[in-house]
């Protein structure tokens, strides 16, 4: 679903930003359907869900 790289210069929680909005253009996400939670998707990423936090507050202030 997501994947990271740690070479890119991006930070982690822009590239979890960047990777959401391409699924939910793409219909992979559909407009109704929930997102996974905070704690799943850091779970399944091994990252702090602070990160995931602070990606998905700024897909929400710009409208997704």
């Amino acid at each position: 679903m997501i994947k990271l790289d740690y070479r890119d210069s991006r930070p982690v929680y822009e590239q979890i930003k960047e990777e959401m909005k391409k699924l939910i253009i793409k219909g992979a996400i559909k407009a109704d359907e929930k997102i996974p939670s905070v704690r799943i998707l850091a779970s399944t990423l091994s990252i702090n869900p602070n990160t995931i936090q602070h990606a998905y507050r700024e897909l929400e202030a710009e409208g997704y």
